[in-house]
């Protein structure tokens, strides 16, 4: 199983430099071996030169393989399985826990966990995101579909790729939100400095993003926020609160610097989840409770 990226380069650079700062999780020297093992190509054709210089507009396909000797290990990791059959689970994610194994996490993720658990999973994902559909960061809570075999997977794919789901987020943001409801409607693209982020970007390569917003409640210094994504963009609520002056608090990379409430990051929960069952056909929605962290911080901002 091969995962590949299409990058659209933006600068005269180095490709290998180029890429570690475009890929997160892979550093400079694992680009380097994916360059010298001809698993990178520039404009179609594969290049084996580490310090080749990318142009404007130059079209980088980077081809990551599964690791031969990749081993992930079944771990008896608490799971809240909210519903399973045998074509998919829907699982309410603690905040703090990883997706998938990646640099820096082997252990510890909801699929070590998945693999105690569940026996079937889809194998579309390769060893390392087996059954893997949808992902929610790190220190984001809440629900997330996973699939138990091939055709579930492609499906349910299918459904997030033609805006077909259904997706509720509660979270907390820094200000009073004036308005009742509304549409943030911004592109969203890696930062033109800053590569390790998202960002709202206007110009060159960016994709569609598209986020609707309720106000639930507003505190002193903060506003109770519902959001639904019509799209599922990279870091996409916390880039498009940000951009319209009000980020998620706690949030350590879109958030203010000084944050006057202590959090382990953004106070962000995928409430609501809702598919149409690949195999009947029968749409299907689940809802999840508000956990402990965040409505301890509900608390805070109250007083």
């Amino acid at each position: 199983m091969y995962d590949e990226m299409e990058i659209i380069a933006t600068e005269n650079k180095r490709i290998d430099g180029y890429l570690a700062d475009e890929l997160q999780g892979i550093s400079r020297s694992q680009i380097q071996k994916l360059i010298i093992n001809g698993n990178v190509k520039v404009n179609g054709v594969i290049i084996y030169k580490v310090n080749h210089k990318l142009k404007p507009e130059d079209t980088v396909i980077v081809t990551i393989p599964d690791p031969e000797d990749s081993n992930v290990n079944p771990e008896n990791i608490p799971l809240e399985i909210v519903y399973q059959d045998k074509d998919l689970a829907v699982i309410n994610k603690p905040r703090g826990m990883v997706v998938h194994p990646a640099p820096g996490h082997s252990h510890g993720t909801m699929v070590n966990a998945l693999l105690y658990h569940i026996k079937d999973l889809s194998t579309i994902g390769g060893v390392i995101r087996p059954g893997i559909v949808h992902r929610l960061d790190k220190d984001t809570s809440g629900l997330l579909v996973i699939a138990k075999n091939d055709a579930a997977h492609q499906d349910l794919s299918n459904q997030m790729k033609d805006r077909t789901t259904k997706k509720i987020y509660w979270a907390i943001a820094e200000g009073i939100i004036k308005e009742e409801k509304g549409v943030i409607h911004a592109p969203i693209a890696r930062h033109p400095v800053d590569r390790q982020k998202m960002a709202v970007v206007t110009k060159g390569r960016t994709r569609e993003a598209i986020t609707h917003f309720n106000v639930l409640e507003r505190f002193k210094n903060h506003t109770l926020v519902e959001l639904k994504l019509e799209t599922g963009r990279t870091h996409q609520i916390r880039v498009h609160l940000s951009y319209i002056g009000h980020p998620l608090l706690g949030d350590p990379t879109y958030g203010f610097k000084k944050q006057k409430f202590k959090s382990e990051g953004q106070i962000l929960h995928a409430k609501t989840l809702g598919l149409t069952h690949p195999k009947t056909g029968q749409w299907m929605e689940w809802d999840s409770e508000i956990p402990l962290y965040f409505n301890n911080m509900i608390k805070k901002v109250s007083l």
